[in-house]
């Protein structure tokens, strides 16, 4: 493996890595910067967010994400299941919509109160 090039995304600082073939990660400020690195090269993961269609008289959709990251492999997967669903209102911050959506092994939970 050649040396990769990655942009660290966990915080606004965007600290620029070099990772070796032996894993040894460079140019981050913190920890944090050398996990996503190693994270990002062996087992990459997104948190997703999008919205749901409901049947609020008020919204035509409800805002959602997944509750963990899921695997990068797993996103069309789970915009598939997110595409076909339909959220009944009332729903609350955190109700689950779909239960191990896609099977990731995270559920897709509501990010906003709707209740009419």
């Amino acid at each position: 493996m050649a040396t990769k090039e990655l942009t660290c995304i966990i915080c606004p600082r965007g600290c620029h890595l070099s990772v070796d073939e032996n894993m040894n990660v460079t140019g981050n400020s913190c920890p944090r910067g050398a996990a996503y690195a190693k994270q990002e090269l062996t087992n990459p993961t997104r948190t997703i967010t999008s919205t749901v269609r409901c049947d609020s008289k008020l919204l035509e959709v409800c805002p959602v994400k997944t509750k963990d990251p899921i695997p990068k492999g797993k996103i069309f997967d789970v915009m598939a299941a997110i595409n076909a669903a339909k959220v009944t209102i009332p729903v609350h911050i955190g109700d689950v919509v779909i239960k191990n959506v896609a099977e990731t092994g995270t559920d897709l939970v509501s990010t906003r109160e709707i209740l009419e």
